[in-house]
């Protein structure tokens, strides 16, 4: 049998911790890559908000603003009103680290245009991937507890599709990254060794990705054991 509660079992041991635990690395590792080349600014002295602009404009995105919103790391392409928005951090910073997630938050301005298949795809499980993360593992564990198979196995199938909107938005942060990478390089904004330190900040976030998706899926594989386990007492 592989639980003897439901709170602590031998499966969260053997799968959600070790996934918890690289997510906390994953964690540390962004915001300590990112405060390291926050402090060093590129030679040109652009901002977050000048590549962006010139990313866009070069792709023919004339139309797509670029905002500063409050927070920290809270940077993100809203394709519903085509908008950038930048962190205040970013938004009028000429850090290297600035440089990077402005131009990675405009690869997703470009996929949009473009029709990239993965970030359509994900935006259409926007809606049942929130309900599936929040409701479907709670759902079916008070199914396990209370013995009831059908709740069980639609918190399974809400939760699925969470995990799927985690593994979904790998290809698309990444592709992001790529599409980052390739702009910053033939803007020529940044030198050599600038367009390295703003790779190390786009790894760093990327890791941050794989780490979610990492939790989700064995918080999965768990609840499905536990329910396996349960079907075979």
């Amino acid at each position: 049998m592989g639980y003897g509660f439901y709170g602590i079992d031998s499966y969260y041991i053997m799968l959600v911790l070790p996934a918890f635990l690289f997510s906390l690395y994953a964690q540390y590792k962004v915001r300590s890559t990112y405060n390291k080349f926050s402090r060093i600014a590129n030679r040109r002295g652009i901002t977050g908000y000048d590549i962006a602009r010139v990313i866009l404009d070069r792709n023919g995105l004339h139309n797509v603003q670029v905002q500063a919103i409050p927070g920290e790391l809270s940077d993100h392409y809203d394709p519903r009103t085509r908008v950038v928005r930048l962190s205040q951090g970013v938004f009028g910073s000429g850090s290297v680290a600035a440089i990077g997630i402005a131009a990675h938050e405009t690869g997703h301005a470009i996929q949009h245009k473009a029709g990239y298949a993965p970030m359509a795809l994900r935006s259409t499980l926007v809606p049942a991937a929130n309900i599936g993360s929040m409701a479907g593992p709670y759902m079916a564990i008070f199914g396990l507890i209370f013995g009831w198979s059908f709740l069980t196995n639609l918190g399974l199938i809400l939760f699925t599709i969470a995990v799927a909107f985690y593994l979904i938005t790998l290809p698309v942060e990444f592709n992001a990254s790529s599409r980052a990478v390739k702009a910053i390089e033939s803007s020529g904004v940044l030198a050599y060794d600038e367009i390295e330190q703003a790779k190390k900040v786009l790894r760093a976030a990327a890791m941050t990705y794989v780490a979610s998706a990492a939790v989700a899926m064995a918080s999965l594989l768990r609840l499905v054991l536990l329910a396996n386990s349960r079907r075979d007492d």
